[in-house]
């Protein structure tokens, strides 16, 4: 067994900035650890995984070198890094890298997207794809959204009994199915014929269009729309549906909530990593990480859903919820911090506010899914989160307020609603 996880590439991650100026995604900190660290833990536990690639077409970058070092050493597993030349999609990548995937004899690999948080039910794929269908077939994993939701994502039909996919369809126009695709995949090798035909007829129409620069289109493959749509009705594809959580991580916004998710399933996974209530202590209410080398107040009350950096300092009477605060951020006295993510070694001066809208999906609905809100609506900025980059100072008592403050910013006033450039 192989895992092969897809981490994309500076291009993308617009909807990410500020923070994507400073690390690459898949190296944001979620709960805790780097976002992709939690899907390399899941693979990890699957018995037979071999080895774990990462793709993307990020440049070798410090960062993620130092990240692969120490995870290697963690997991006890090998895992690579494989540089695409340009984004190829989310086919195109594995069929580029095919024999990479392939050596060493692989009868099956998992494709994980970097970008969805979930419960990574992999060993449950497994055992489902071993009693389903022969050994080319494969497996999405599903979850069930609501119906408007739905046409935000892939959907999935599917025989009720065998859960064979007779009809894919990647964000339809009108209500399809509510069962989405997770962008989480088990393949065998039998799946290369598959995207190798699309590549073979990409060449064809694009040797008949005699395009300047079709060399490169030819290999843009995308899994969702050019093969799971082709491979619906084969007898080839299956969905396993899962009930575990699951989101996707494309705002900012977004990074909170995966925040939630993985907090509350550490009571199970890692209560060692939650905070406890010790005498002499800060408060802690609900689920709340801390980094062993932060500092902070008695005084402080934190939580829920509180994630604390490396070397963060946390003064008295600090109160902290719905936020992640990153490493070397300093929150002076009485400040309070809410639906926020607190940008690498940035300051909030004493007595001072910054609080954000939380963008969560609808709680009284059990399959909402979180809304990727555009940043605008109507010429306005839309309420939600506050971001601030990186080395952001704010003075003493004023109150930032659904604003997103970009690097190496001094504010003097309060602001309301605003993009600080």
């Amino acid at each position: 067994l192989k895992a092969v996880i897809l981490i994309g590439g500076p291009q993308k991650g617009t909807r990410f900035r500020p923070l994507s100026f400073e690390v690459p995604k898949p190296l944001f900190p979620v709960a805790g650890v780097p976002m992709v660290q939690h899907h390399i833990e899941a693979c990890a536990k699957v018995p037979g995984m071999k080895e774990i690639l990462l793709m993307g077409f990020y440049q070798p970058h410090e960062a993620l070198s130092r990240f692969l070092v120490s995870a290697q050493q963690e997991f006890k597993i090998p895992i690579r890094y494989l540089q695409e030349y340009a984004a190829l999609g989310t086919g195109g990548g594995i069929y580029h890298f095919r024999d990479q995937i392939l050596s060493g004899g692989a009868e099956a690999f998992f494709v994980l997207n970097a970008d969805v948080c979930s419960e990574f039910p992999l060993q449950e794929m497994l055992e489902f794809w071993q009693q389903h269908g022969d050994v080319h077939s494969f497996v999405i994993l599903g979850t069930t959204a609501n119906r408007t939701q739905a046409l935000n994502y892939g959907c999935i039909v599917a025989n009720t009994d065998t859960q064979e996919v007779q009809h894919y369809v990647e964000k339809p126009s009108t209500f399809v199915s509510e069962i989405i695709n997770c962008g989480i995949y088990l393949f065998t090798p039998a799946i290369f014929q598959h995207i190798g035909e699309v590549f073979q007829r990409n060449q064809q129409e694009l040797a008949l269009e005699e395009s300047s620069n079709g060399w490169q289109r030819a290999e843009v493959i995308r899994l969702e729309q050019d093969v799971f749509t082709a491979l619906a009705g084969s007898g080839k594809l299956y969905v396993y549906k899962t009930d575990g959580f699951w989101s996707q991580i494309k705002s900012a916004g977004s990074a909170i909530y995966a925040s939630r998710l993985y907090l509350n399933q550490y009571s199970k996974s890692h209560p060692e990593r939650l905070a406890q209530n010790k005498p002499g202590g800060p408060i802690i209410r609900g689920n709340v990480y801390i980094h062993p080398t932060a500092s902070i107040d008695s005084t402080a009350v934190l939580g829920p859903n509180v994630s604390i950096g490396e070397g963060v300092t946390v003064r008295a009477g600090v109160r902290v919820r719905e936020s992640i605060v990153l490493h070397g951020a300093s929150l002076h006295d009485h400040t309070c911090v809410l639906n926020t993510i607190v940008g690498w070694d940035s300051t909030i001066g004493r007595w001072a506010r910054v609080e954000g809208t939380p963008s969560d999906p609808n709680p009284n609905d059990p399959y909402a899914k979180i809304d990727s809100e555009t940043l605008f609506r109507d010429g306005r900025l839309t309420p939600s989160i506050t971001i601030l980059g990186c080395s952001v100072t704010i003075p003493a008592e004023v109150v930032i307020l659904n604003s997103i403050v970009l690097p190496h910013k001094e504010l003097s006033r309060s602001y309301k609603n605003q993009i600080i450039l």
